[in-house]
Formats: C-alpha cells, structure tokens, sequence
C-alpha cells in the first residue's frame, strides 16, 4: 500500500499513467485544478510527481528568496520574477515548477491570454531550487540539468544542510560554492545579488 506524502516530510509521491493514461496540457491543467491542495510536477515520461506543502523553515526560506528576486525584477523591469507555484511546461513536454524563476519580458509579450492565466509554455531564463530535507540531491540536480537542456540560462541549486549552491550555465561544468554569503546574478541578472545568509539561518 502507497502511503500518503507528510507534510515537508516524505519524498515525492511518483505516478505512472502512459500508457494507460496520456493527458493533454489542457487535461494536465484541469487535474491540477481540482487537486489544489498538492503541488505537482509532469516528467517529460508523463509520470506525476505529487508534493505536499513544504515545512517551515523550507517555506520561510522560499519566501525570502522570492522576495529578493521580485524586489530585483520590479527595479530592473526587463523580466518578471515567479513564485514556487508557478508551473512551465518546458518545450521537451514536461511541467516543472522551480522554487523561483524570473523570464525575459520580451519572451512573455508574445504569449496569449490564455496561455499567460495556464501553465507558461515556456522554460525559465533563471530558475532557482531549495532542496528541502526530503529532496534526494541527485534528484535536484537532474531537474537543474533538464531546465538548462530546456534553455534556462543560468541556474542555482541551494542546499541549506550543507551550506552549498551549485551553479548551472549552459556549455559549462557545474559550479560548486562553498558557504557563500551572497551569490550574484551577473550578468545573466545584472545586479542581481541574493543574500544568503538568512538562508542559512532561518528567523525561527
């Protein structure tokens, strides 16, 4: 029997549906709806990735980040920042949402009405993941290469239990930063700096 995800607690509960199943971004869509309470994720297989809502200090370090970013994006005013419940369907078919993300305001113009109120057709300029305490690490990392193989143009992976943040860029080896107290955005993100020391120290 399949146990039921606890809350920031348990891994992600993964379902298979092709070929039995084959849901259409439409369909995909309208799942998510009437399961509001789940965070859930599409593979690029169709396998489904149901989430519960993150624990404290993960949520509180979501936060943060999210508010950096969008303080940042509303002074630049050349993109448009994105919080964790933020789905984008990527062009090899899956929906991913990444704690954060922000996208060029060029790329957003040219999508419909339609398109802007669903899941963005589109990947990230810059995406952002948190592994919480129940991510497995390769797990994260595997998503981080699938947003760049996707066309994100810069990506950071924070690992809080070890005071890490990978670096991700296209047709370059991973970065690793050590314990670092800031990391900076440029020139992808000019100016950009994301403080990290309240990442490393919740305020509870």
């Amino acid at each position: 029997m399949t146990s039921v995800p606890t809350y920031g607690q348990s891994p992600p509960l993964v379902l298979h549906t092709r070929p039995a199943i084959d849901m259409s971004p439409e369909q995909f869509y309208e799942f998510c709806l009437i399961n509001r309470e789940w965070r859930i994720e599409r593979t690029a297989e169709g396998d489904l990735r149901i989430m519960a809502p993150a624990g404290g200090e993960t949520g509180s370090r979501n936060a943060l980040i999210t508010s950096m970013l969008t303080t940042w994006a509303l002074q630049d005013g050349t993109g448009v920042a994105f919080d964790s419940s933020t789905g984008f369907t990527l062009p090899n078919g899956a929906t991913r949402s990444p704690d954060a993300a922000w996208v060029q305001r060029a790329r957003l113009t040219g999508l419909t009405a339609d398109q802007k109120e669903k899941f963005l057709p589109l990947c990230p300029d810059f995406v952002l993941e948190l592994r919480s305490p129940s991510d497995d690490l390769g797990s994260v990392q595997e998503k981080m290469q699938e947003y760049l193989d996707n066309g994100a143009q810069l990506g950071w992976l924070i690992d809080p239990s070890t005071r890490q943040v990978y670096v991700y860029r296209p047709s370059a080896t991973v970065g690793c930063v050590d314990d670092p107290s800031r990391m900076s955005g440029d020139p992808e993100l000019p100016d950009f700096v994301l403080e990290l020391t309240p990442i490393w120290e919740p305020p509870f």
